[in-house]
């Protein structure tokens, strides 16, 4: 790790990914929360969430075309933004996936009553209806439909035990 005192936050550096460090503990967005998407599309963001990365989110489409968004902090959208941005002109499919990705991607702020304003185009794009399973995954949070999430955590049990339990050794786990 590096650090560096901010204030009562510690920014903290680990893997090329940045991370706020508040009060002493490591943000970790992690957990599986329900809510529903009203008919303005609005959500509720989960109080945990907000504690842990503010009132300002970035809200985007994932690789999986048509599958959730991806939700980040001002910071680790910051990362992913150098990233998509140093993209050459040159190299065709990466600047689609820039077009793409750029062009569904909004900045969202949290009202008096905890909810983000979800735009109609990304919500289309991935599909949420009424259901919507708020899910945290270290650094960033996805917001699926809930009939998706169900579906995709029932293809994952399909997979070979084994097979999961050798290709997540390669990362350590």
């Amino acid at each position: 790790y590096n650090s560096k005192v901010v204030g009562k936050y510690t920014k903290v550096v680990e893997s090329g990914s940045f991370h706020e460090k508040k009060k002493g503990v490591l943000q970790m967005l992690i957990g599986e929360y329900n809510h529903s998407v009203d008919t303005k599309g609005r959500i509720i963001m989960p109080a945990k969430f907000r504690d842990d990365i503010g009132e300002l989110f970035y809200i985007t489409i994932s690789q999986e075309k048509g599958q959730c968004l991806k939700v980040y902090s001002p910071q680790e959208w910051n990362l992913f933004f150098e990233k998509v941005s140093a993209i050459k002109e040159s190299d065709k499919i990466a600047v689609r996936f820039k077009r793409e990705v750029l062009s569904h991607s909004a900045e969202c702020n949290v009202d008096k009553q905890g909810r983000i304003l979800i735009p109609d185009i990304l919500i289309k794009y991935a599909g949420l209806e009424r259901d919507v399973a708020v899910v945290g995954q270290g650094s960033y949070i996805e917001l699926w439909d809930y009939n998706k999430w169900l579906d995709y955590n029932a293809e994952e049990t399909e997979i070979d035990e084994e097979q999961f339990a050798e290709h997540l050794s390669s990362y350590g786990l």
